[in-house]
């Protein structure tokens, strides 16, 4: 606790890694998505091929991407208002332990599977809904324990750090997937299990911190409408979760990436790394800008700009057929997409009380889900219907056209300037919870 106390006189400019607790989960996080993207990236590409192999055509196997993408979903869809009522009342560092060993089970699983010729769609299948129920407890308790970690003052710096984690897994973790696959098909699978044994050990070295308030004499139904209601009431918070919901949700091109690999671009398992990689090397660039020059001014109207440059480029990305021009395309449809995100999580977090982070966190992951799963579900039945190409650019518009509907119906994203919560957009009890926390 002493360690806290000091850590609140920390200036707004200073870095958050020097944080004993913090440090250890950026390297938990780090290491985690590393395997979770290694993994994911190998699983489509397998199922894609199998497919394939198997005598299916393009939008026949594009179909068996959108099923991984809806099995993924579904657990998160159910689970997610009980996963954030679990992440206020129970330890959120032990939750996060649980999950990755969970995870690091299933990469297991399908290293031993791979080594011995025997995986199939319906063991990718398996571990798809496995994935997805792990997901729906990992994501708000990773999400809520991150700001008490911090003092308030630099938590957008945090958020930025540790987005540039998840974003160097992204970048570093489809390079491991593709390029260990070359050379022995079950080595992405092994390396997955090591990278989650990190992130374990990282979580077993964050101390205790402070838990929530628990609300006396109500039940946990309650308490999950209760964390929806805020969203719903807090135009703000509603307005930036569901701008993110609709817009990559339409613009979810990263599920047919093994259909542009081999089928359209025709570069194989290493180019299939190389697209994954290029959204999220724009995305780390830009998280690391943020680390060291945090937005100030104009966040509401720079994050419509930024979603839009992110459909344009979908656009451009679905009728490429260069392989440059398609990595040059995803390269600023992963900055786009990260500016939105460091203002959006930046926004929500501070504008959310912490008795109230992780059920807010939940909503925010069950959009975000819905967005990026039942998105890959949405793409992979586009393009099974009309094709790949179709899909994608219809994405992109899609994505454009939700930033001037959102401008219109929800103003506040059009005029707020700053991260500060302006006081109508709390009530009274909220107001005076954030006002307490202030340093």
């Amino acid at each position: 606790m002493r360690r806290l106390v000091s850590d609140a006189a920390l200036s707004p400019d200073a870095s958050p890694l020097r944080i004993a607790n913090f440090r250890a989960y950026w390297i938990s996080r780090l290491s985690m998505t590393l395997a979770q993207y290694a993994m994911m990236l190998i699983i489509g590409w397998q199922t894609y091929n199998i497919a394939r192999d198997s005598g299916m055509g393009v939008p026949a196997a594009s179909g068996q991407l959108a099923l991984i993408g809806l099995l993924q979903f579904l657990p998160l869809f159910v689970l997610t208002p009980f996963s954030g009522w679990a992440a206020d009342h129970f330890d959120r560092r032990n939750i996060a332990r649980i999950t990755v060993l969970a995870q690091l089970g299933c990469a297991g699983t399908l290293a031993w599977f791979t080594w011995d010729g025997a995986v199939s769609l319906g063991a990718l299948y398996a571990v798809a809904v496995v994935l997805g129920v792990v997901r729906a407890f990992n994501g708000p308790a990773l999400s809520a324990l991150a700001p008490n970690l911090v003092p308030k003052a630099i938590l957008p710096n945090a958020i930025a750090l540790s987005s540039i984690a998840w974003q160097a897994g992204m970048i570093v973790g489809p390079a491991i997937g593709g390029y260990t696959y070359a050379i022995i098909p079950a080595l992405p699978y092994a390396v997955a299990v090591v990278l989650f044994a990190v992130s374990l050990v990282a979580l077993s070295f964050i101390g205790r911190v402070p838990q929530p308030p628990r609300a006396a004499n109500k039940r946990p139904i309650h308490q999950m409408v209760e964390g929806l209601r805020y969203v719903v009431h807090n135009k703000m918070v509603l307005g930036a979760i569901t701008l993110d919901l609709f817009a990559v949700f339409l613009a979810g091109a990263t599920a047919l990436f093994p259909v542009y690999a081999r089928d359209i671009l025709q570069v194989g398992e290493t180019g299939l790394a190389q697209l994954a990689m290029a959204p999220a090397v724009g995305a780390a660039l830009t998280a690391l800008w943020f680390s060291f020059r945090p937005l100030r001014n104009n966040v509401g109207p720079k994050m419509l700009w930024a979603v839009g440059i992110f459909g344009v480029a979908t656009v451009v990305f679905g009728l490429s057929t260069s392989m440059p021009l398609s990595l040059a395309m995803l390269f600023i449809v992963g900055a786009a997409d990260m500016f939105s995100v460091y203002i959006r999580q930046s926004l929500i977090q501070l504008h959310t009380p912490d008795d109230k982070r992780g059920r807010v966190s939940s909503v925010s992951l069950l959009t975000i889900s819905a967005s990026n799963e039942f998105g890959d579900f949405f793409s992979g039945s586009l393009a099974y219907a009309l094709g790949p190409v179709i899909a994608v650019v219809g994405g992109g518009a899609g994505a454009i056209v939700t930033v001037l509907v959102w401008s219109r119906i929800f103003p506040v994203l059009r005029t707020t300037r700053t991260f500060d919560p302006p006081e109508e957009f709390l009530d009274h009890s909220d107001h005076e919870k954030i006002q307490e926390k202030t340093p």
